[in-house]
């Protein structure tokens, strides 16, 4: 019987490759996406085609409004960074960063793994292409392997909680080649941080700008449909 892993699952490359690489695994994946106040909500959509196309046997979408908060130009009114070159995406922490999000839904996908008996939790989270995000680096992941085993009743009983990045130490292009040799049909996936009203993507946030980098050294298409002048 395949054991149960709970994925988080945003509806981008990274997430859409991380269920496939859980799936490839063997597991039966139960999917997680959150309604958190993003400005691209078009990635809800996006998740649940993923999730239909790579057979996730659930797919539970939570809200949870971090608008409230704020604090990131996900969740506020703040600007989108556009057209900032590798220099200056490695500069920092990016004001894109939501305050504390990965342990918030990595701590509601312990919850429900709990509840459905998995032990296993799946995350698309990168720290290589400049990402600059605290929590996506492999230490932090360690450190929330820790909790998972103390700061529950099954990890008091004994279970042993794993959180996989398979996609930690990839680049971009490396994810994308992989994620395509997984059967990931791209093309039902989103990235762009600031899409229009009609959710096309921007194609010069920091996300657009290291999709197009990514697709372009993995060699395999970008099915996105960018503006016109978007660069090469």
């Amino acid at each position: 019987m395949a054991r149960k892993a709970v994925v988080l699952l945003s509806g981008g490359v990274d997430s859409a490759t991380a269920l496939a690489v859980a799936r490839g695994k063997g597991h039966e994946t139960c999917a997680l996406t959150f309604d958190y106040g993003q400005r691209h909500k078009i990635e809800l959509e996006a998740a649940r085609r993923v999730a239909r196309f790579l057979g996730a046997t659930e797919h539970l979408v939570l809200e949870l409004n971090l608008r409230r908060i704020g604090g990131s130009a996900l969740t506020a009114g703040i600007d989108v960074p556009k057209n900032r070159d590798a220099r200056a995406m490695a500069a920092g922490i990016p004001v894109t960063y939501v305050p504390a999000r990965n342990t918030v839904f990595l701590s509601i996908a312990l919850g429900w793994a709990e509840v459905l008996g998995a032990r296993d939790l799946f995350i698309g989270v990168n720290a290589i292409d400049y990402s600059g995000y605290p929590d996506c680096r492999p230490e932090y992941l360690q450190q929330f392997e820790r909790l998972a085993s103390l700061a529950t009743k099954a990890g008091a009983e004994g279970a042993i909680f794993r959180v996989h990045a398979p996609l930690v130490r990839l680049t971009k292009a490396d994810i994308i080649r992989k994620g395509a040799a997984l059967g990931v049909d791209f093309s039902l996936t989103h990235s762009c941080y600031d899409p229009s009203e009609s959710g096309s993507p921007c194609g010069a946030c920091d996300s657009c700008i290291l999709r197009r980098k990514g697709f372009v050294e993995a060699g395999v298409r970008d099915p996105a449909a960018y503006p016109p002048d978007t660069p090469a």
